[in-house]
């Protein structure tokens, strides 16, 4: 019974090639002792079973190795994240960071959930996932070895939040064998929605120690790390207690006076081994002779322990000599070298690069790279610094591959990715080889290099650009989404002002909106603007834009999914427009392959013909609701194939009301 109980619990968390070393090594062993609780835990648990004694390994309910279970004990704390058998200190140095700011903190990890008052044996966590928050739900049940949690646990041994967390994680990305190796700036954007930026020590500019203060301040989360050129020693201590191949917490940075010295300060950072222990053993370390030289208040004011938690301060100096790099995650693309606050407007345009079609390469494949998407970027608003003559606009580009981790298991790694930035002149049109051959690029990513994300900031003259995204070989295929935020020095833009005033009228208190609701926010949304040109939109494309944004399944859209809806509009009004060449507010059914292609989806013939049969009118023209409509419609296929397809290989299978679950959206 046991051993038939293990063959589900694997079904449900394992490839079959892990499936069959467990089969195998039961069979062997006759271990018939084998219980596993089983759930919809997303743990990859066969390596685990092989390596220690499979008779302990246990999923288990909480409350089974614990009397008094709790969620939060006495507030989330970075002391509540210690590092387990599985190697994601990456992501636990972000949770660690995570816990300073209280306000991120509780929209990751809502608060109204316990294991007493309204316990179900679920918890729900969000995530910003590729554009969109999820809602992650996950059970209870974790992975334990002599009753102890295998993974994440807390000092507190009975409070779990953190263990959950990282199971909602894993579940998110598949189990908990893909989150084995990462990158810090990778989990903090997830936690935030923000834009990492990257310092390495040896070209760190002067003033970095003033840019982690500042980040701090504005509540951007901070990691770092220890190159280890040689892969064998990755996670191995040094002489001074650091680990190399290993992440870290930035938690704080502070300047102290020494009492011994007059109009003597130093720089100190502090930070977290996620491991909870083993600690920086040099200068400034919790029991070195440094700590002398200041005053108790000062102290005080530190909160300084002598405690093994894989807590310690070191000198600034000290820092930037033993670390190799440090990601800081901002919430706005802020410069933090100054005072100045700006406003950001971030879009989020989602792509796909296809084999044959617009996997294109870098600069290096010119008979390709014209192939790649394109992205246009208009920068107007000038930089507002009086001591500065160039006349320039500050912005920042971020390119993010999809999916990568989740669909490790298939055997696929990062890409290799990067960007180019070229101006031009009025040309709507795809640019097309020719252009790029005679044209140089006015900017571009520092390297290709294969990271989950590229960032960077630049300065160019106003004007029109066009942002070319690509992997650094062609042929390559997968997704991802770029992300360009010009500043504004503006404040609260008269759009924004327009959104909250419209949608508070029409929502009320509950601040929700139904599909006849959304139908009036939008066409008075949309009357305000007179580029656009429409007779309104129709209840029947609201509904599906509702089906399309709604993550909590209440059937009806918050102000958040009814400004990134908006966003989504805006991408696809431009497009639209750049085909609209008579100005007449439709575009020809001729040319809906082109810009559908623009949208980032790659259909082949019969659909075309499906799409002109169903959207363009007498005339063979398509107005701008339809558009949208039939833009709403296929990314709300895609979403639910890329739901059923498990796999990651292009395939599913379904029963009948799978079936019609999908076509719901056609």
């Amino acid at each position: 019974v046991h051993f038939r109980r293990l063959l589900v619990a694997c079904s449900h968390c394992i490839l079959d090639s892990e499936r069959q070393a467990v089969i195998s090594y039961c069979t062997s062993r006759a271990e018939n002792s084998i219980s596993l609780h089983i759930s919809e835990s997303v743990c990859n648990i066969s390596k685990l079973l092989i390596t220690k004694k499979a008779n302990s390994l246990m999923i288990c309910v909480l409350q089974e190795i614990c009397d008094n279970p709790q969620f939060i004990v006495g507030g989330a704390s970075r002391t509540d994240i210690c590092q387990g058998d599985l190697g994601d200190c990456w992501l636990l140095a972000a949770i660690a960071s995570l816990t300073l700011n209280d306000k991120l903190l509780y929209r990751i990890v809502p608060q109204e959930q316990s294991f007493s008052e309204g316990y179900a044996g679920i918890f729900h966590f969000q995530f910003w996932h590729y554009g969109d928050w999820v809602d992650v739900v996950v059970d209870d049940r974790i992975p334990t070895f002599n009753n102890q949690l295998v993974f994440t646990k807390s000092a507190e041994r009975n409070e779990f939040w953190s263990a959950l967390l990282e199971k909602a994680y894993a579940k998110l990305h598949g189990s908990y064998e893909t989150l084995k190796g990462g990158n810090t700036a990778e989990a903090m954007e997830d936690f935030t929605g923000g834009v990492t930026e990257f310092y390495e020590m040896k070209e760190a500019p002067k003033e970095l120690y003033k840019i982690m203060l500042k980040a701090l301040e504005r509540g951007s989360l901070m990691g770092c790390s220890i190159d280890s050129l040689v892969p064998a020693r990755f996670e191995t201590r040094t002489t001074t207690g650091l680990v190399k191949g290993h992440a870290y917490s930035v938690t704080a940075v502070e300047e102290c006076k020494q009492s011994q010295q007059k109009e003597s300060k130093v720089h100190l950072v502090r930070l977290r081994n996620p491991w909870g222990q083993v600690e920086w053993n040099g200068p400034w370390s919790d029991n070195s002779k440094e700590w002398e030289t200041i005053s108790k208040a000062e102290k005080e004011k530190l909160q300084q322990q002598n405690a093994e938690d894989g807590e310690f301060w070191m000198s600034f100096e000290d820092f930037k000599k033993n670390y190799t790099k440090i990601e800081i995650c901002n919430l706005t693309p802020d410069a933090l070298v100054d005072n100045k606050l700006h406003k950001w407007t971030v879009s989020v345009n989602e792509g796909r690069w296809v084999r044959g079609c617009s996997a294109g390469g870098c600069r290096n494949y010119p008979d390709t790279f014209w192939t790649n998407p394109q992205y246009r970027l208009r920068l107007l608003e000038e930089d507002d610094d009086p001591e500065d003559d160039e006349v320039a606009c500050t912005f920042v580009v971020a390119l993010m591959q999809k999916n990568r981790r989740k669909e490790r298991k298939l055997g696929a790694n990062l890409f290799t990715i990067g960007f180019s930035i070229y101006e031009m002149h009025g040309n709507k049109q795809h640019m097309q080889k020719e252009f790029f051959v005679s044209s140089t690029s006015k900017a571009r990513s520092r390297a290709y290099i294969n990271l989950r994300e590229v960032t960077q900031r630049f300065r160019l003259s106003p004007g029109e650009y066009v942002i070319v995204p690509s992997t650094y070989e062609p042929h390559q295929e997968g997704e991802f989404i770029l992300r360009p935020a010009p500043a504004s020095t503006g404040e609260e833009s008269e759009e924004d002002q327009q959104f909250l005033s419209i949608f508070q009228q029409i929502a009320g208190d509950l601040m929700e909106i139904s599909a006849n609701e959304l139908k009036d926010v939008l066409n008075k949304v949309v009357s305000k603007h007179k580029d656009i040109h429409t007779e309104g939109f129709s209840r029947e494309s609201c509904r599906s834009m509702i089906a399309l944004m709604d993550m909590d399944g209440k059937g009806r859209m918050n102000l958040q999914e009814f400004r990134h809806l908006w966003n989504k509009i805006k991408q696809w009004q431009g497009i639209f427009k750049q085909y609209d060449f008579d100005h007449t507010g439709t575009i020809s059914s001729y040319e809906m392959r082109n810009a559908i292609n623009d949208a980032g989806f790659r259909l082949n013939n019969q659909l075309y013909d499906i799409i002109t049969m169903r959207y363009a009118n007498e005339n063979m023209n398509v107005d701008f609701d339809s558009f949208v409509s039939c833009l709403v419609r296929l990314e709300g296929m895609f979403r639910a194939f890329q739901a059923f397809d498990q796999g990651g290989d292009g395939t599913i299978r379904l029963n009948v009301l799978e079936w019609l679950q999908l076509t719901m959206y056609a």
